[in-house]
């Protein structure tokens, strides 16, 4: 479904993104593993139109997206939680949740279906629906900003650094609700970026490395990035 192939980017003359490529098929989890400054958020950049392609190609659904403003992304069913989350602190966790669905206008129906997905698969979320994000703790605001993801990602959704800074016990129930997406839809694709692989080694169907921007595929999920 996502198919990247050689590509290139950089940032303000420095290659970020050298010759990678990579696949993630329709309803499978990948995982993408590296150390910080590895290269993961600017490839996840690249995929959402946030950082400009030098050369290659990537394809998503039938889409060219070097064709498609980054504005147009979430409307083919992208979704993307970045690594600091972005939540406007001034609107309650449930605006958070259905902004992503009005800026691509959904009708009430699809919005009110897409939120009952993200109460299904993050139920916690449901009784603070009317909590200032502002008052949110770090834990509650990554499984915020996965449930925004959700509203606009029906076919893929980009999870950058997902487990980072959270607690043992929270991060054991992140890759819970990770897990039990599968039972409201098998169709979604996830791409995860992290820095341990022991993380994602319960629900990763592929992963790859990625080194300087470079990317491989491995046939083992390695023990520790050293």
């Amino acid at each position: 479904m996502l198919r990247l192939e050689g590509v290139w980017a950089e940032i303000d003359g420095v290659t970020v993104v050298r010759d990678a490529s990579l696949d993630v098929p329709a309803g499978a989890t990948v995982a993408l593993i590296g150390r910080n400054g590895a290269g993961k958020t600017s490839l996840l950049r690249l995929i959402m139109g946030a950082l400009k392609l030098r050369s290659g190609q990537i394809h998503f659904d039938g889409h060219d997206l070097a064709d498609l403003p980054l504005h147009h992304r979430p409307s083919i069913g992208i979704g993307y939680a970045p690594e600091n989350r972005r939540l406007n602190g001034s609107f309650t966790l449930e605006e958070n949740l259905r902004f992503p669905g009005e800026v691509i206008r959904l009708s009430p129906a699809e919005l009110s279906r897409r939120l009952d997905l993200v109460y299904a698969v993050l139920p916690e979320l449901r009784d603070m629906r009317e909590r200032p994000a502002a008052g949110l703790s770090g834990g509650q605001g990554k499984m915020v900003a996965l449930g925004r993801a959700l509203v606009a990602g029906t076919r893929l959704v980009l999870l950058d650094e997902p487990f980072q800074g959270l607690a043992p016990v929270l991060a054991q129930r992140y890759g819970a609700a990770l897990r039990g997406l599968r039972e409201f839809d098998r169709d979604i694709a996830l791409l995860i970026t992290e820095s341990n692989p022991g993380l994602l080694r319960a629900f990763a169907d592929e992963h790859y490395l990625i080194e300087r921007g470079e990317i491989s595929r491995s046939g083992t999920l390695p023990v520790a990035i050293d």
